[in-house]
């Protein structure tokens, strides 16, 4: 009002995001949709007692193809609606269900009988997990980092590659954390085809940084504005954890090798930033990489891990 801009009160944030704060009293808050499941549940016909629930949020045992073949789906619940609703759900609070949603929206325009209980299956983990969201403990100490992962070729089938050409591609998946609360959570299939599990790996790591560069100029200037941005020496420092021992040469020693030199206009824009120490590059072991749960299906077991690190339960 100060600079003269109208202002008007519209309620609680809660009304716009539809998401529930709940600001408890150890410093969590934690963030769910219950509302926005209780409708996918409805749209799936699957908010009655009887319902059986699922651990995972996909089969870790197959993995979800086009299905050519196939019969249609059979049109029970309206597939692009139930889509979006999930879409907005995992971009929201629930980074745990990323992949499985990302490859059930893959073939909207063309849904099987396959995609319809991949669906439903999704259905029945959020239908177990239904009051479950994101917990941020916010950890002053610690700054930006962000995690990242690749599957090389994860969604590779020979039998379907003729009519899929995206069986193909790779998968990479990150994590942007800040004060260790989860900022920003993407899975997604490369553009580009990558020729080895060190290229996916790079690929994922450069697309990473395409947003963690812009979150770290905005602290930057929050620090010079006076905000209590707490930096390493004077600078907001970005740790990514990456764990391929190829990605990580690449990115650490800035030597351009023969069979990488096709990767130098577009993936290489972070090096200033390494080399200036604003960004640096350390390894993790693969069983402790969190955005795993965002390149593939994973495990009861693992997926409960990374859960836990990232969602906070």
């Amino acid at each position: 009002s100060k600079a003269k801009l109208a202002i008007t009160v519209e309620g609680d944030l809660a009304d716009f995001l539809g998401v529930s704060i709940d600001r408890r009293s150890d410093g969590s808050i934690h963030l769910s949709q219950p509302h926005l499941i209780d409708q996918i549940l409805d749209d799936l016909r699957m908010n009655d007692k009887s319902t059986k629930i699922r651990s995972t949020p996909a089969a870790s045992s197959k993995l979800l193809a086009r299905h050519s073949n196939s019969p249609n789906f059979d049109g029970s619940f309206n597939y692009r609606s139930v889509i979006g609703k999930l879409n907005y759900l995992e971009k929201a609070t629930r980074s745990d269900i990323s992949y499985a949603v990302h490859q059930c929206a893959r073939f909207v325009s063309d849904p099987k009988t396959e995609h319809g209980d991949a669906v439903r299956w999704l259905g029945r983990y959020l239908k177990g997990t239904r009051d479950k969201g994101t917990i941020m403990r916010p950890i002053a100490k610690k700054d930006l980092e962000v995690f990242v992962d690749a599957s090389f070729c994860g969604d590779w089938d020979p039998t379907d590659a003729a009519n899929d050409r995206d069986t193909a591609r790779s998968r990479h998946g990150y994590i942007i954390n800040y004060a260790g609360c989860p900022l920003l959570w993407k899975s997604q299939l490369q553009t580009e085809i990558a020729m080895s599990s060190t290229e996916s790996e790079y690929t994922g790591l450069s697309y990473a940084l395409r947003d963690a560069i812009p979150i770290m100029e905005l602290l930057k200037e929050m620090k010079r504005k006076g905000y209590p941005i707490r930096t390493a020496e004077a600078k907001v420092h970005c740790r990514v954890f990456e764990d391929n021992s190829g990605a990580l040469e690449m990115a650490k020693i800035h030597k351009y090798r023969p069979r990488t030199k096709h990767l130098n206009v577009k993936l290489h824009h972070f090096r200033d930033y390494v080399e200036r120490g604003e960004i640096s590059i350390h390894d993790i072991a693969t069983q402790d990489q969190p955005a795993d749960f965002l390149t593939k299906a994973l495990n009861e077991d693992t997926l409960t891990k990374h859960r836990r690190k990232v969602l906070g339960w």
